[in-house]
């Protein structure tokens, strides 16, 4: 007797891979038992049939009673209410690095949704390449990925490209902040703000939850509009860009430091070139630290900071940050770029990791980004920059601009629940220890938006909201 699989996902206990529960499954599980097998895989049922995260005789004993009749304990499948993503590893290996990519096999099935088309099918897949990303969040059991398509796509609407991100959002269930945050980057007018959009993903046979498809930030017309730089160009009128650079406390190969003018170390990383000549490596290295210093001029009435930043843009991420209470915004996942030319500057954005947002690293809503105290966050730059009298009007001046534009944020929030909140809840039923016994809509009411209500009262307190004038 055997037990088969229902629909596009592979029953609970298929060991083998040949799409049913049978003997060979119980030889597979006794072998890996006696092999003293440890679990190892975060997205398979394919050994750990009773959810202990072990692989045991309990397993086989579940196994066993379904070959002969009994039904294992139901697998979480996906909602039906979004795009389903299905990706298949070659030889269904577990993505176990964030170095090496896994070739892999993928289809997106729109489900019928309106504004969605499906690409591939399950009789013709399409090719990419898959491995893990993140710093922390690589850690949980729910990881975030790294796609490379074999060629380009527009996903669910967004523009063509080979590069996509899936973020897992895992923690607190946490799939509001890099939401709102991003809607936010787009209404201030920041010139690119990654697209995202939510989709199931059934990776190797099983479902593993609601992720969000994000574009990769990386130099593109269509993403960041800079120049490219070739690597280990060698040429001094191209290497004053266009560079794609990242502030982050994670240490990495493609990284260099120096001491900030308050003593803190302060890492950057080159995306794009992201190999380079001595000419290239001391051209960054020494244009960093002119921005550093001229940041750090004690005549606070200096302007020579302003030959280096583009004030404007770095204002417009300042308060999409502050709205969002995002305590990590200018200590990690903090990107910059700049286009080639000597007198183009350097620009703060795009926006990307809202994670550490809405009071979720302790920061009250009562206080800006620079006043905050984490140990673990030290804001880089900001605290310096603040002094500065003219990057104040400048926050002001982009705030009153901006302030009408949140009288409908709360509208777009409640909107985005209702969009995903049947993925959201089988999302939970498969990762229950992310704190999902809250439904989403009900920490929206609870949480995300009477933090965000408590931080832009701040903010009008200290920046107006434009009726002073009237």
């Amino acid at each position: 007797m055997t037990m088969n699989a229902q629909g596009d996902l592979r029953p609970r206990g298929d060991v083998n891979c040949d799409w049913e529960v049978n003997i060979a499954d119980v030889n597979a599980m006794v072998d890996a038992i006696q092999d003293g097998t440890a679990y190892h895989s975060f997205y398979t049922y394919a050994h750990d049939i009773n959810g202990d995260k072990e692989i045991n005789i309990a397993d086989v004993n579940m196994v066993i009673e379904a070959i002969f009749g009994k039904q294992l304990p139901p697998m979480p499948s996906y909602s039906g209410t979004l795009p389903v993503l299905y990706i298949n590893t070659e030889g269904h290996r577990d993505i176990v690095g964030k170095d090496d990519y896994l070739s892999a096999q993928w289809w997106l099935d729109a489900m019928g949704i309106e504004g969605y088309e499906s690409i591939g099918s399950p009789q013709k897949p399409l090719g990419m390449q898959i491995k893990g990303r993140g710093n922390y969040t690589w850690t949980l059991d729910k990881k975030p990925f790294r796609i490379k398509l074999d060629t380009k796509q527009k996903l669910l609407g967004m523009k063509s490209n080979r590069n996509f991100c899936l973020l897992a959002h895992a923690t607190w269930n946490d799939f509001l902040t890099n939401t709102v945050g991003f809607e936010l980057s787009r209404r201030i007018g920041l010139a690119y703000t990654p697209a995202q959009e939510p989709v199931e993903l059934v990776l190797n046979g099983q479902y593993i939850g609601l992720y969000f498809l994000a574009e990769k930030i990386n130099v593109g017309k269509n993403r960041v509009n800079i120049l490219e730089q070739e690597n280990g160009d060698t040429a001094a009128v191209n290497i004053s860009g266009g560079w794609l650079l990242e502030i982050d406390d994670h240490p990495d190969k493609n990284q260099f430091g120096l001491f900030e003018g308050n003593g803190n170390w302060l890492a950057v990383k080159y995306h794009s070139p992201d190999s380079l000549s001595m000419q290239q490596f001391d051209y960054l290295y020494h244009y960093i630290k002119d921005v550093n210093n001229a940041i750090y001029n004690p005549d606070k009435t200096s302007t020579d900071w302003e030959e280096y930043i583009d004030i404007d843009t770095l204002a417009c991420f300042y308060i999409v940050n502050e709205v969002t209470d995002d305590i990590e915004s200018f200590a990690n996942s903090l990107f910059l770029h700049k286009d080639r030319g000597d007198t183009a500057k350097l620009m703060f954005g795009p926006v990307w990791d809202f994670g550490c947002s809405f009071g979720r690293a302790q920061n009250p809503a009562t206080c800006f980004l620079y006043e905050n105290t984490a140990p673990n966050f030290k804001p880089h730059w900001l605290e310096e920059i603040v002094k500065y009298p003219h990057f104040q009007d400048c926050v002001h001046k982009h705030w009153l601009r901006f302030y009408p534009q949140l009288e409908t944020i709360e509208q777009f929030i409640d909107d985005y629940v209702n969009k995903v909140s049947a993925a959201g809840a089988s999302d939970a039923v498969r990762w229950p220890e992310y704190l999902n016994d809250v439904p989403l809509k009900r920490r929206s009411e609870y949480f995300y938006k009477p933090l965000l209500r408590a931080k832009v009262q701040f903010l009008v307190e200290q920046w107006g909201d434009g009726s002073e004038g009237e």
